[in-house]
């Protein structure tokens, strides 16, 4: 599942050439089956729709939540179904506040905040707190998965494109 976030990433951002180097993808996972489908998909289109707040999460939340026709992803846990929010780079203090208001149960970045700084990216207040404000809410949090990878793309993005 952390494959497709970080292929979203690559190749809006190194391949098509179209965003920042940050991908997204909302999985829907049945909870009594196991079995989970991809569900949203979000990239960054800060820079070609001069708007700041198309960070990838941003926009997979506003896509899977019209899908839902709900502000929130929660209106299907009644029903079995919960969803589960994967990132190429941890989170932005924005990022951060819009998944702990979106419904999402579990929150699993690959990259760190500290490699989309390391090529210029400021990414605000995020500090311990915030993950544990998400795990007080009820996001499971899990970080470092296929880090590697997501700071790659994020590492080729820096000799490449617009840091905003």
């Amino acid at each position: 599942m952390m494959k497709v976030a970080i292929a979203l990433s690559e190749k809006n951002s190194l391949i098509e050439k179209t965003g920042g180097p940050f991908g997204t993808a909302i999985f829907e996972v049945d909870t009594e089956t196991g079995k989970c489908k991809l569900f949203s998909i979000g990239i960054n289109q800060v820079v070609p729709l001069g708007n700041s707040t198309l960070h990838g999460e941003m926009t997979a939340i506003q896509f899977g939540q019209k899908k839902l026709n709900s502000y929130t992803f929660g209106i299907n846990k009644p029903s079995g179904k919960e969803y589960h929010l994967y990132t190429s780079c941890e989170p932005c203090c924005q990022c951060l506040g819009g998944t702990l208001w979106s419904g999402v149960t579990k929150l699993v970045c690959a990259a760190r905040k500290e490699d989309a700084e390391m090529i210029g990216f400021k990414e605000g207040p995020v500090f311990k707190e915030s993950y544990e404000a998400l795990e007080s809410a009820g996001v499971k949090v899990v970080r470092n998965i296929l880090r590697e990878e997501g700071a790659r793309v994020l590492k080729q993005y820096g000799e490449i494109g617009v840091i905003y």
